[in-house]
């Protein structure tokens, strides 16, 4: 009998056709050859199915039913691949053998487990596990094939993790959408990662800037001239800088000290995906998901790279003289001249830069292929032009700099020059001039980083050249002229994609554990598969936004995150879970852990974010309240009644973030059949003005949401929240109190005539009047009603002249109202 192969996508499978079945006939959905029917699954055939496949009851989303925690995962096909499915069965009946050729990983391995278990395939199996689609790379991996049993505990826990990010995103997700009446999508990944664009808005808002000047003053020596800043105490005032500048113009001088040491500079690494993600973000601007997309383009259709989804920088010995022949293929292309200028003795097995067996798992780096690029589109171009630059540059020696360092003295003020003298251009030769005017230590993580706060900006006084750089320490200097410049502390700035893939990648460096920081440093949040996914579900479901590069949060992704960390399931948000996850899911892969137990934790963990849920106070409505926007986009997954939020979200809320290949579009549409029955739809539904059944509880809970947000802009007619006299800013500045309306996350300030929340335009009807009962309310007693509910004792005049002891309390947090209430 013949032999299936399964592949996972078919441009695989009519690339391995082409090499072990020259000759097969092509039969549009497979292809038949003498000895090999090969035929490929289009993604995610089969998932785990949806809760309304269990019980026509789950349609609507209702508390009691929670958490939904299966005895045994249903299969269900994808509707719109069904006949693949099917296909595939009726082949798998005239072979008495299958060969599991999707992607070597463990999403490969689940997606092909996953067909075989619905399909019921009883036939025995092998397992290709190649890095790339050249016809050597093919033959060789056909003539390795190994038992697809020797991977069962990979199989074991690719199933778990997509079980247990079901149960988490399945019950997570509802819980939440439940009790607070709008649609909020949970996940193990895409969580922590909305955390933390959560804190670094936070960080920008709250801070503070300062001005402060730097005194720059240019040298001569000779007929050579250079520049040096002072060193001294930060000037705060520009009259102190000005003078100081003044005292040095015109004035001789003399050099302290004078060190050159020489370095040198080693070719950045070879890329992972998601080191190429960030360098794409960050040269051309394309999205994570783009740059997937066009990579995986690269190896599917044009076979001109390898296996892109790697996590390694590195490659092994066997890589060595591929390596060797995609030089000398290199020679005949436009990159000939770097080509014949490389040393190709620099690639060796003794090179721990470029061949660390140790470092790579699945896959190795990501290489040029031995196959000569035919016609690439312009995106494709401008990302294989990287990979190649890249792997050339190994090829080159260091580049060689002298390191200056001068301290000058003018009238006993004292100045340091740094300068970087390019010696020898050596491997820097291969980059462009986009990357030539990079930063040095672009890729290697040696520089401070881009999003980080940086105070002391402008400080920085290293100059790059490659001019000679000499002066003499023994000969006098002279000041041609000092000048006062105006800095101004930065913040944070806010994410790009590359940035935020930069801070997924390594979320675990502040994680105490020293076992989970070590499971996190392989895997950060997310893998580099799915990481792009992840940015693009939370573009989809309103949590966030894109202005240019930039990513800025939502006030719906705030709120969110509010939510969470508010009902005592922080650990959701933190890259801790995903750490102690994958620690465990790496161990059950190497057959050292259990994945019967881990899945029995999973359990527990979700019900007991159900239970904790149920007890949180339900937010108001309009915490999840979007501006309104014009033109095209105006309904795509902003506000309460977006069709594109309710019907997207729901694929995702209904998945928490668990699937890996969340890009295909098939996958979605099924994930999102269990949420279109859900409380968004019915809300987007309420919006438009259709009619829906008044029993129905979900409508129920939409009508309640508009109340709430009907009765707050009442309120907010009514009475007005105190705005702060000197604008928002300096009020953030003198915040009392975090405002502690439940789920609000603004922060008190003293208006004219009370106490508000500065989230007032946001929605928060928070305000504590000046004025109660003839009775003065001091900030300080404001503070001590939002922190701690109640004030010290004191006493309250009453309107027949007595005096009464007590305390004022807080009895609404909702509203800021308050009450005198006597000692008894």
């Amino acid at each position: 009998m013949k032999t299936l192969i399964i592949a996972e996508k078919p441009d695989m499978g009519r690339t391995i056709a082409a090499v072990v079945e020259p000759r097969a006939q092509n039969k549009r959905t497979y292809l038949e050859g003498e000895n090999y029917i090969i035929t490929w699954a289009i993604g995610h055939l089969v998932s785990l199915a949806e809760p309304d496949q269990y019980d026509p009851k789950y349609k609507r989303w209702n508390a009691a039913d929670l958490p939904i925690i299966p005895d045994r995962f249903k299969l269900w096909p994808n509707a719109r691949t069904k006949d693949q499915l099917s296909m595939i069965g009726e082949l798998s009946k005239r072979c008495g053998r299958l060969v599991n050729a999707c992607d070597a990983g463990r999403e490969g391995q689940l997606i092909f487990h996953l067909i075989r278990q619905y399909l019921k395939l009883p036939q025995p199996t092998d397992r290709l596990w190649i890095s790339d689609l050249t016809p050597e790379t093919i033959r060789r991996g056909f003539e390795g094939l190994r038992s697809d049993t020797d991977y069962d505990a990979l199989t074991r826990a690719a199933r778990a993790r997509s079980e247990a990010d079901w149960l988490v995103g399945m019950n997570a997700s509802r819980a939440f959408t439940i009790r607070h009446k709008a649609l909020l999508s949970v996940g193990r990944v895409q969580t922590p990662v909305l955390a933390l664009l959560y804190d670094r808005h936070k960080e920008i808002t709250a801070f503070d800037s300062e001005t402060f000047f730097i005194v720059q003053a240019a040298f001569s020596q000779l007929d050579f001239g250079y520049k040096g800043i002072w060193q001294g105490d930060r000037i705060t005032k520009r009259e102190e800088a000005e003078k100081l500048a003044a005292k040095l113009n015109d004035e001789p001088g003399r050099i302290l000290s004078y060190d050159v040491n020489e370095s040198k500079e080693y070719p950045y690494r070879l890329y992972d995906l998601t080191l190429l993600q960030r360098e794409a973000n960050g040269r051309y601007g394309y999205p994570a998901k783009k740059t997937l997309d066009i990579a995986q383009a690269l190896y599917e259709k044009h076979k001109v790279i390898t296996y892109p989804r790697t996590s390694s920088n590195y490659v092994t010995e066997e890589n060595i003289p591929v390596m060797g022949s995609v030089l000398q293929m290199l020679k005949g292309t436009s990159y000939a001249d770097l080509a014949n200028g490389a040393d190709r003795g620099r690639v060796h097995k003794g090179n721990r830069a470029v061949c660390n067996p140790a470092k790579v798992e699945d896959h190795h780096a990501i290489l040029p292929t031995p196959k000569k690029p035919g016609a690439l589109s312009t995106e494709e171009q401008n990302i294989y032009d990287m990979i190649v630059r890249r792997f050339l540059s190994h090829y080159y020696p260091p580049a060689v700099y002298n390191n200056h360092e001068v301290i000058t003295e003018v009238e006993g003020e004292q100045f340091r020059t740094r300068a970087k003298e390019q010696l020898e251009i050596g491997w820097r030769i291969v980059l462009d001039n986009a990357d030539n005017g990079a930063s040095k230590a672009k890729g290697k993580g040696k520089k401070p980083s881009a999003d980080a706060s940086s105070s002391d900006e402008g400080e920085d006084d290293l100059v790059e050249t490659d001019r000679p750089f000499f002066v003499d320490a023994e000969l006098p200097v002279h000041c041609d002229s000092a000048a006062a410049i105006e800095k101004e502390t930065k913040p944070p700035k806010p994410y790009t994609e590359g940035t935020l893939l930069k801070a997924m990648e390594s979320a675990g460096k502040a994680i105490e554990d020293e076992e989970l920081r070590d499971a996190m440093k392989q895997t950060g949040l997310g893998t580099p598969a799915t990481r792009a996914a992840t940015i693009e579900r939370l573009k989809q479901v309103g949590y966030i936004t894109s202005a240019g590069k930039r990513l800025d949060i939502t006030i719906k992704g705030c709120t969110a995150i509010e939510l969470i960390r508010g009902a005592g399931v922080e650990l959701l948000a933190s890259p801790e879970m995903t750490g102690r996850w994958e620690q465990r899911l790496h161990q059950i892969s190497k057959g050292e852990a259990s994945d019967e137990q881990f899945i029995a934790k999973v359990k527990q963990f979700a019900e007991m974010i159900v239970d904790k849920v149920k007890q949180q106070q339900p937010a108001a409505a309009n915490l999840f309240d979007e501006p309104e926007r014009s033109g095209k986009g105006a309904a795509k997954g902003k506000g309460r009644g977006a069709k594109s939020s309710t019907t997207k979200e729901g694929a995702a809320a209904g998945r928490g973030g668990g699937r890996s290949r969340t890009a295909d579009k098939s996958s979605a549409s099924t994930a999102s059949r269990g949420s279109r029955s859900a409380s968004a739809s019915t809300k987007a539904a309420s919006v438009r003005g259709t009619k829906r059944s008044e029993s129905s509880p979900v409508n129920a809970a939409a009508r309640t949401a508009a109340s709430s947000a009907a009765k707050a802009s009442t309120i907010m007619a009514e009475r007005p929240i105190p705005k702060p006299a000197s604008g928002e800013a300096a009020a953030a500045r003198g915040a009392i109190a975090a405002c502690p309306r439940p789920g609000c996350g603004g922060q008190i300030v003293e208006g004219k005539r009370g106490y508000g929340c500065l989230r007032f335009r946001e929605g928060c009807s928070f305000v504590i009047w000046k004025e109660q009962q003839g009775k003065a309310i001091t900030s300080t007693m404001a503070k001590a009603l939002a922190q701690n509910g109640e004030t010290r004792k004191s006493t309250l005049k009453l309107e027949n002249g007595t005096t009464v002891s007590g305390k004022w309390r807080l009895t609404n947090a909702a509203t800021g109202a308050v009450a005198f209430q006597p000692e008894t």
